[in-house]
């Protein structure tokens, strides 16, 4: 098997953490308990997606707070939060306060853009101010200035029995440089680089100024090279990748024809972009831990990173989780060079 140019520094996983309407606590204890045995098998980091107005976490940030108390050492993250939901202000207090009650583990994952339906959410979430919001990468400079600890207010000092900070509180000085930006275009890699976050690369490009049939792993390369070009730390700039791999090396007989089912349902939309937005996706990567660490080495963006958060499918049973991560961990990770964490 051919080297790859990055040896797998750090293993993740990225999970949507879905629950029951019935019973969304169990769902919620679910998600806790795969990050506490993903600290278990040793892997570097936990992700959590946001999901608003369907079954899947909305409040990552409020799970990642439970789970710094339950775990010790894995980091925690969010991959991503749409800032367009969020005020950067009171999210800066957030993030600021579950990092130290995590011991500085918390690397938070944002992106911009309108909110996912916003024609029909725009008037409960800014009922006075919809047409005037800016969904641009201003509002990530908002939270990373807040985050830095920049000024937020011209006014401290006391007031009365009243002591005030002109700059978000609690600060914690590390966080600023974990904040990571998940982008798949160019103009978002550059900006991140540009800003001096960390780069998310997931299983979705754009296919920009493409002609003929796109290949996805050449863009996200063209991708990762775009923002280390432009992060002051050059090729050091961290980057992770996010492909959905299904390991199934312990798999049931009917885990893997279920996993192969899902794969299969998925690919007719990776064969060309899709909508408007040429959006390119990456095939699901079904196999043992050998058969999808070869087809990783040959991927063009894989052999540049050093960092992964695979991503678990969103439909499947806590006990597929299990089988799942407990392969990554002990199977594909060291198939592709990675040491468990100890």
């Amino acid at each position: 098997m051919p080297p790859t140019s990055r040896p797998l520094r750090k293993l993740g996983f990225l999970t949507i953490g879905l629950f029951d309407e019935a019973d969304p606590r169990r769902g919620h204890e679910s998600t806790l308990e795969i990050i506490e045995l993903g600290e278990r098998l040793g892997f570097d980091s936990a992700w959590l997606r946001h999901r608003h107005l369907q079954y899947g976490i909305s409040s990552p940030v409020a799970v990642l707070a439970a789970a710094s108390q339950r775990t010790s050492r894995i980091e925690l993250g969010t991959a991503v939060i749409p800032l367009g939901w969020e005020n950067p202000l009171r999210l800066a207090e957030d993030l600021a306060t579950v990092d130290l009650l995590s011991g500085g583990r918390l690397n938070p994952g944002v992106s911009v853009g309108p909110p996912m339906r916003y024609a029909e959410v725009k008037d409960a979430l800014y009922p006075d101010t919809a047409d005037a919001e800016d969904f641009s990468y201003e509002r990530v400079r908002r939270l990373l200035d807040f985050v830095r600890g920049e000024p937020a207010t011209e006014f401290s000092g006391t007031e009365g029995f009243e002591v005030f900070s002109d700059r978000v509180q609690p600060h914690s000085p590390g966080l600023g440089r974990r904040l990571w930006y998940g982008g798949g275009s160019l103009g978002s890699a550059r900006w991140a680089g540009e800003h001096g976050m960390n780069f998310l690369v997931s299983s979705v490009v754009k296919a920009e100024e493409t002609e003929g049939t796109p290949d996805f792993a050449e863009i996200q390369l063209s991708h990762v090279r775009a923002f280390r070009a432009a992060h002051p730390d050059g090729e050091a700039a961290r980057v992770s990748q996010g492909l959905v791999v299904i390991p199934t090396d312990s798999a049931s007989p009917e885990q893997r024809t279920k996993y192969e089912e899902y794969a299969a349902k998925r690919t007719p939309r990776t064969a060309a972009p899709q909508g408007p937005a040429r959006l390119m996706f990456a095939p699901d990567i079904v196999g043992t831990s050998d058969e999808i660490a070869e087809r990783l080495h040959a991927h063009a963006a894989f052999r540049e990173v050093d960092e992964v958060a695979f991503a678990l499918p969103f439909t499947f049973e806590h006990e597929d989780y299990v089988q799942i991560l407990t392969d990554m961990a002990t199977k594909l990770g060291p198939a592709l060079g990675w040491r468990a964490s100890a």
